[in-house]
């Protein structure tokens, strides 16, 4: 399960991000989480996406 999230700034779509996981957690909160290397987290592309996608959903990523 890939779940979509639409980057879309000013009306305009820029980018899609797609996490690895979203479910909820023993609480009921939401969880979306990302299973990372320390070679792709680095990558320029994924942190601003990632930033993006926090920034406009109001979410945290999870990198496991």
């Amino acid at each position: 399960l890939q779940p979509a999230y639409p980057i879309i700034v000013a009306g305009q779509k820029i980018a899609t991000y797609y996490a690895d996981f979203r479910y909820l957690d023993e609480q009921h909160h939401r969880v979306v989480e990302d299973a990372k290397s320390p070679a792709t987290a680095k990558n320029a592309l994924y942190r601003l996406k990632k930033k993006l996608v926090e920034a406009i959903f109001g979410i945290t990523i999870r990198e496991t």
